[in-house]
């Protein structure tokens, strides 16, 4: 008996110190998270006015905007949505049909998850290498897209193969026992099924690459002036910030800290639209 009230104050005892810590942990990340938030928030809130959005780029020391580095960004990272994602669902909704318990299967799913965890700045190179010095060094908007689209392709793959494998069983056998092909039963039953949660991986993705800066650095370049040339140098909003918060000019590091809060907004604003989209889901699934 006493070795069992031993044990349980014991456990008691390391239940409450592992409870403290964690709050203590969490705490210490909300601390920094809102220092970060309001430092943002302080520098950046001065230079959201109308010529960030209407004007250019501007030389040293004259007022401007970042209306060519939003147009950039916006560009780049629907040309690699558009290319990332049909390849991610492809391949994610192969994984979870047919090569589930193959060897192949595994080597893809290996692979993929090299591909998601690997620095940014290394697919930058990779693409610099296969594509802008294949094109006599230069630097595009195409180039820049498809390096973003190599971060946007492994997410996308995760997220479908999961959010099938998560479709119960009953509902495709039910498919095919009433004779439907197997196409028909991936396409509107599974993928109706998985879309919410195929497209809020799609979202995130959306939001991960907004921010990227270093495949850019190597690919896209940067562009002071406005350009629709997509097989041309273009502006992004990241780069545009890499370039003017390290710059001894105070209306360069305004603009940088001014789309530094755009692009922090649009990040979150991304990530609660991804997070009301998984909740109708629940929502409606109960």
């Amino acid at each position: 008996m006493r070795n069992s009230n031993a044990l349980y104050r014991r456990r008691r005892i390391t239940n409450a110190v592992s409870l403290v810590l964690a709050c203590l942990a969490a705490g210490l990340g909300l601390l920094f998270l809102g220092w970060i938030l309001w430092t943002l928030v302080a520098k950046g809130i001065s230079g959201i006015d109308g010529a960030l959005f209407t004007q250019n780029t501007p030389p040293p020391m004259a007022e401007g905007g970042l209306k060519n580095a939003f147009f950039g960004s916006a560009v780049m990272c629907l040309m690699a949505i558009g290319i990332g994602t049909p390849l991610g669902i492809a391949a994610g909704t192969w994984l979870a049909e047919y090569g589930a318990a193959s060897r192949v299967g595994t080597v893809v799913r290996f692979v993929n998850d090299i591909l998601l965890s690997a620095p940014s700045i290394v697919l930058g190179l990779f693409v610099y290498t296969l594509v802008v010095m294949q094109a006599g060094g230069n630097f595009s908007a195409i180039a820049g897209a498809i390096a973003l689209a190599f971060i946007v392709l492994p997410v996308v793959l995760r997220t479908t193969d999961e959010m099938l494998r998560l479709v119960p069983s009953q509902m495709r056998e039910a498919a095919l026992s009433l004779g439907v092909p197997q196409w028909k039963v991936t396409v509107q039953v599974m993928y109706r099924s998985a879309m919410p949660g195929i497209v809020t991986g799609i979202l995130l993705a959306l939001a991960r690459i907004s921010g990227e800066t270093a495949p850019l650095l190597f690919t896209a370049f940067g562009n002071q002036y406005w350009s629709t040339d997509i097989t041309g140098p273009m502006a992004s909003v990241p780069v545009v910030m890499y370039q003017y918060a390290g710059s001894p000019y105070e209306t360069w590091q305004g603009i940088a800290w001014a789309g530094a809060l755009v692009l922090t907004a649009f990040v979150l604003l991304i990530s609660l639209v991804a997070r009301a989209i998984v909740s109708r889901k629940r929502v409606n699934h109960d």
